[in-house]
């Protein structure tokens, strides 16, 4: 009998071959495009780097391993202001060392967050000592870790170590302002702010935030815009793989939203506020909160009831006294 040809099978392995690398590259590009950011005016292409974790807005990258017993020994925050570069003015002289120290009133964050814990049934520490967050222990005392406009280098590497071992036991973080402008070499801290790190900022001016979303427990309380003035920074990278829950209308701000170096802003969509599951933890973060009068109380400031409430609705839920990062 003639055996039968036996080219056919090679040339369907070939086609095989070229339809999975041209599958392989389409779909890279896609995952490319899709990560540059919903924006369709704006800066473009601002990153989406990997950090080799679990992260997004599923629960499953959350660890719940029992290291915290809220019914028994209550909600606790460790709020850190600590600067090792430019110092916001709300956040009032350097503080001494240690656990809690004296307080003065100009210490207006500080003094605002610990008002806002005791109105609303949780316990506040503050500190601008490292050694304070020298190992996970000390930190598994708190429900959440508040990084309120620290600066650059604000960690040393046991801190660093116990923040992360922290935030893998499942700790909460809540990144405000300036907190975006910490650590900037350290891409595990980046993923932990969404994949996101401030760039620059053009001139503080008013403007309105949109609420993107109005069923997380940060933002159930908030008109679906609001007035506020703000730096409104830009970042590199935008934040990725995370739920928006705020953004600033562009259009809005009569001063433009250029940086000082350059960053033309990010269009339709500039993010302000955001939440995600992060390496075993949860993680809320806003870059809004530059100035002493956010904290007033008597109506005088606009947006700063609607930012209090922001703030306090992204603390409670990173803490896991309510529900954290709801989708819309």
């Amino acid at each position: 009998m003639t055996p039968r040809p036996r080219t056919r099978a090679p040339l369907a392995l070939a086609m095989t071959i070229a339809l999975i690398a041209l599958a392989a590259f389409f779909g890279g590009q896609f995952q490319a495009s899709a990560h540059a950011g919903p924006q369709s005016t704006g800066a473009r292409q601002l990153g989406a780097p990997d950090y080799g974790v679990c992260r997004g807005t599923s629960p499953s990258c959350y660890h719940d391993w029992g290291n915290f017993t809220p019914s028994a020994t209550g909600y606790k925050v460790l709020l850190y202001t600590r600067t090792a570069g430019p110092r916001h003015a709300d956040l009032g002289p350097a503080l001494a060392g240690g656990l809690d120290p004296a307080l003065t009133a100009a210490n207006v964050v500080q003094n605002a967050l610990i008002a806002m814990g005791k109105a609303n049934g949780f316990t506040v520490d503050w500190t601008e000592d490292i050694a304070q967050l020298s190992s996970p222990a000390q930190l598994f005392k708190y429900n959440a870790v508040i990084f309120f406009s620290t600066s650059r280098d604000a960690l040393d590497d046991a801190a660093q170590t116990s923040l992360r071992q922290y935030i893998r036991g499942g700790g909460g973080f809540v990144g405000i302002h300036n907190a975006f402008g910490t650590e900037y070499n350290w891409p595990w801290y980046e993923g932990l702010l969404g994949g996101a790190n401030f760039y620059d900022h053009g001139p503080e001016q008013p403007g309105t935030v949109v609420t993107t979303n109005r069923e997380d427990t940060s933002t159930a309380n908030l008109p679906a815009r609001w007035a506020f003035t703000d730096e409104w920074y830009n970042l590199v990278p935008a934040p990725t793989e995370v739920r928006l829950l705020a953004t600033v209308d562009e259009s809005t701000l009569a001063k433009g939203v250029t940086g000082n170096y350059g960053h033309p802003g990010h269009g339709k969509v500039h993010p302000v506020a955001w939440c995600q599951y992060y390496d075993g933890g949860r993680a809320w973060l806003t870059t809004l909160g530059h100035d002493a009068k956010d904290f007033s109380t008597d109506g005088s400031y606009a947006g700063a009831e609607q930012f209090q409430k922001l703030i306090l609705g992204g603390i409670e839920s990173a803490m896991g006294k309510r529900p954290f990062c709801r989708a819309g």
